[in-house]
């Protein structure tokens, strides 16, 4: 599973950027936790040191939307990973 925004998904380029998502929770600043609460499966993280450029066409099933609090957690762990100010 990933994490992208909807804006390039529904944009003219054929891929996105996104954050993979794991089970594996390591508390890295880098990483957000993310669950049923938000409408997954299972306890899991999104790695935001992982980012992958991958073709629209692989994103196939809508797992849900994240709520605004993780969304701002989402953008302090991108701006810790890719070191900006």
């Amino acid at each position: 599973m990933v994490v992208s925004r909807q804006a390039l998904i529904d944009s003219r380029f054929s891929t996105v950027v996104c954050a993979p998502v794991y089970t594996r929770r390591d508390g890295l600043a880098t990483q957000v936790e993310v669950g049923p609460e938000d409408g997954l499966k299972h306890d899991s993280s999104i790695h935001c040191d992982a980012l992958v450029s991958l073709p629209k066409s692989v994103l196939t099933n809508y797992v849900a939307s994240l709520p605004s609090a993780r969304v701002r957690a989402l953008d302090q762990a991108l701006r810790v990973a890719l070191a900006l100010a």
